[in-house]
């Protein structure tokens, strides 16, 4: 290290630590770090952007998915702020992610140079950790500070690098630190696993809320359900956490969930939480028992009020649970919603098996299912298609699903296939994506095309904003300004060079998704579907009366309802 160039010792560092690609658009800024990257490409691939927003969430989505440090790179000014939505993404979904973030020189700061801006200041919100390097020497040590922040925080950390520092050559010693982070594996108190188990031997209706801490406990989850005759519901994010095939699984909670899911929620009697902080309470128990496990202690507690608090690791408090549990003799509420998620399939069959024109979202989802692979890996984008895929994709346990949860930002989909394939060239990558998500991004399609990833874009094409229409009408509105130009998306992808299959019949829906999964391309699969409202599994009293003030108000405006005239005196009913 010593007498090194520091933007050697950078990158260096960066692939001891693991990281083997970087997401980023060269610039001025950074040139000379994009030096040493070129310098060490059989170390470090770096994955040419079209925009550093999509090279952002690309940077999150893969560190979502594999629990390893994502990395992405951009210029000072411009480049640094078009990070920021998909940083955000990372910070609201808990990932840890690794900003290199360019600047002017050092002795042009605080002049006023070509698109300098207060880098510490921008990211002040967004990151764990936010420093700027100001020395060659305190490089090495900075970074591995980083790295371990956004491990141990998961988080965002920032590393502001004027342009000169990546060209200095490292002359006096610096301290040596490691280059190493160690999960901590927290063990519940047994005291606090003794008490509640004793509750759960009370309880007559027990459900279970599980998040994404409980991702590296499937078996566990489903054992534990089994054992306490406990129905499981999911968070977003932690679809397939459990197969949706799985007899004891009910689907998600609120808006996207299902009725099932919703009943079960009123009628317990126990709530327990698995590692998830769910923030939409008003469909949580009014009044239940409830036994929180996280491994966060800050997050139990922090949003309903929890009886029995487990501050440790969720698949050693499930595995402690089953080896000291009897099972439960009295099953009568799980079998219960067992009968009413039966029914609720029957359903989404009904929905799905149509073969009609125009074609209906559910349709294509159910036509999705049948070419996707065992280890397929799902990244949905935000909008109505959310629901769509949440609501009829049939997940296993060996599939992955990915969006931007907390967040909810649009666009996401397509830089999450990109990471997703980047993560595991060899398992198949399917993007669901609506029109107008989809074309948040869609200029880094040519990113996934200039790098032969092999991905399935089947875009939702029904020409508006859907998600912000049907939330319009919700709130009793007509819907305004939701309308989307017509565009092909199949032309788009063949003008790229990539593959691109426009369906506008259901007879060429399913030989177009074939043709999709057989080529080894990227592809897009542009299909026109029908502008459905993604009604919840369970209406509230608000939406139904919303849904008809906005009816009420278009027949107003197409001058098509008459109302007699109220006689003096008349009560209102």
């Amino acid at each position: 290290m010593f007498d090194d160039r520091a933007g050697k010792v950078l990158v260096d560092l960066l692939a001891d630590w693991g990281v083997d690609h970087i997401y980023g658009m060269p610039g001025d800024s950074i040139n000379n770090l994009m030096e040493e990257l070129r310098k060490a490409q059989e170390k470090i691939q770096f994955i040419q952007v079209r925009h550093e927003e999509a090279g952002a969430l690309a940077a999150a989505s893969y560190a979502k998915l594999t629990g390893k440090l994502g990395v992405c790179l951009s210029i000072a000014g411009p480049g640094a702020i078009h990070l920021l939505n998909g940083l955000y993404d990372a910070k609201e979904d808990s990932a840890p992610v690794l900003v290199l973030a360019g600047q002017v020189p050092t002795d042009q700061i605080g002049t006023d140079a070509f698109q300098e801006v207060n880098m510490e200041r921008i990211f002040e919100d967004v990151a764990v950790f936010n420093k700027q390097v100001t020395s060659e020497e305190q490089l090495s040590s900075m970074v591995n500070q980083a790295i371990r922040t956004a491990y141990a925080k998961k988080g965002v950390a920032v590393l502001t690098l004027p342009d000169d520092i990546p060209t200095e050559k490292i002359k006096n010693k610096v301290q040596k630190n490691a280059v190493m982070y160690e999960t901590p594996a927290l063990t519940p108190d047994t005291s606090d696993l003794e008490e509640a188990i004793s509750t759960m031997e009370k309880a007559k209706k027990p459900i279970i809320l599980a998040g994404t801490g409980a991702k590296k406990a499937k078996e566990e989850l489903a054992n534990f359900s089994d054992a306490i005759a406990a129905p499981v519901v999911v968070t977003l994010p932690a679809k397939g956490i459990m197969a949706d095939e799985h007899p004891n699984f009910l689907g998600n909670l609120g808006m996207i969930g299902t009725k099932p899911a919703y009943e079960a929620m009123n009628d317990a009697d126990l709530l327990i939480l698995i590692g998830t902080s769910y923030p939409y309470v008003e469909f949580l128990p009014e009044d239940a028992t409830c036994i929180q496990i996280d491994s966060n202690p800050l997050q139990i507690g922090k949003r309903y009020p929890v009886d029995i608090g487990i501050a440790g690791d969720a698949k050693k408090a499930l595995t402690w649970f089953n080896e000291h549990l009897t099972r439960a003799e009295k099953r009568d509420f799980l079998e219960k919603y067992q009968e009413r998620m039966a029914k609720w399939w029957e359903e989404m069959q009904a929905e799905e098996e149509q073969t009609s024109t125009p074609i209906k979202p559910q349709q294509v989802v159910h036509e999705v299912q049948k070419i996707a692979a065992d280890n397929a890996i799902l990244s949905v984008d935000v909008g109505n298609v959310t629901v769509w895929a949440t609501r009829h994709f049939r997940m296993k346990t060996t599939q992955d699903f990915l969006i931007s949860s907390w967040l909810g930002t649009m666009g996401c989909g397509l830089p999450g296939a990109i990471a997703s394939k980047m993560a595991y060239p060899d398992r198949q990558v399917i993007s669901l994506c609506g029109d107008g998500g989809f074309t948040m991004n869609m200029q880094d399609f040519l990113t996934a095309v200039k790098y032969n990833l092999p991905i399935i874009i089947v875009i939702f094409n029904n020409e508006r904003i859907g998600m912000i229409k049907y939330e319009q009408e919700a709130d009793g509105n007509i819907d305004y300004k939701t309308q989307l130009e017509s565009f092909n998306f199949a032309q788009f992808a063949e003008n790229c060079g990539g593959k691109g299959y426009r369906v506008e019949t259901f007879e060429d829906l399913r030989p177009s998704l074939e043709a999709a999964a057989s080529f080894k391309q990227t592809a897009i699969v542009d299909v026109c579907v029908e502008d459905e409202p993604p009604i919840p599994g369970k209406l509230s009293y608000d939406q139904i009366t919303g849904y008809s003030k906005q009816t009420i108000k278009k027949l107003f405006e197409k001058g098509k309802l008459e109302l007699s005239p109220v006689r003096k005196g008349m009560k209102r009913m």
